[in-house]
């Protein structure tokens, strides 16, 4: 059977993971301001985060291609081209620690697992409470993250401000990440990029 390729993105491609956090309804904030950065964008979002955390049609909308939660068939089209970067935003504590760990039983897992071995460049916005931040495995993760090259915005912890009220999500942190130089690996960077799949894991 001969596979269908992505429609071919005109500009660069960037792979938006939305992970189930409240901020998560502000992300069209990103997918604009990609757009406008010149980025050609698709979303793949954890399943908690299809649950009404964002306006799925909405965010279809703005890229022009399906939001991506499940692994297609082999009988489906590839729905996204290869990503020159991916954006992690919001990023939640159980994310961060699935992908340090390398469980990959969600598409967006699984497409974040294997992002780093292909050498895409990968910013990542947590979005994480303090009392979920000082775990020791959370701690872990961020460190085998940023070892691999993964580079990590501010926290974000969506708690009210002393002032009152909520501090804004800094959704534009996640291209300046990627504009920025690349970061330092542990290991010599990969061959040749090749398209990640979006087959279950074996």
């Amino acid at each position: 059977m001969t596979e269908q390729a992505p429609q071919p993105a005109e500009k660069p491609f960037l792979y938006v993971v939305v992970c189930a956090a409240g901020v998560a309804e502000g992300v069209g904030a990103l997918l604009t301001a990609a757009r406008e950065r010149g980025w050609e964008s698709g979303v793949i979002a954890t399943p908690a985060a299809l649950n009404g955390f964002f306006d799925v049609a909405a965010a279809e909308a703005l890229t022009g291609r399906p939001v991506r939660s499940a692994w297609r068939t082999p009988a489906d089209p590839r729905p996204f081209p290869p990503p020159d970067a991916v954006a992690v935003a919001p990023a939640t504590f159980n994310t961060i620690n699935k992908w340090s760990a390398g469980i990959a039983d969600t598409l967006a897992a699984a497409t974040l697992c294997e992002a780093p071995g292909l050498g895409v460049p990968i910013a990542v916005l947590p979005c994480v409470a303090d009392a979920l931040a000082v775990h020791p495995a959370y701690r872990d993760s961020l460190t085998r993250l940023r070892a691999m090259g993964v580079r990590f915005g501010d926290p974000h912890t969506g708690d009210p401000s002393p002032a009152g009220g909520r501090p804004g999500f800094a959704w534009e942190r996640a291209l300046d990440l990627l504009d920025a130089a690349p970061a330092d690996r542990d290991e010599t960077p990969p061959g040749p990029r090749s398209a990640i799949r979006y087959d279950p894991p074996t």
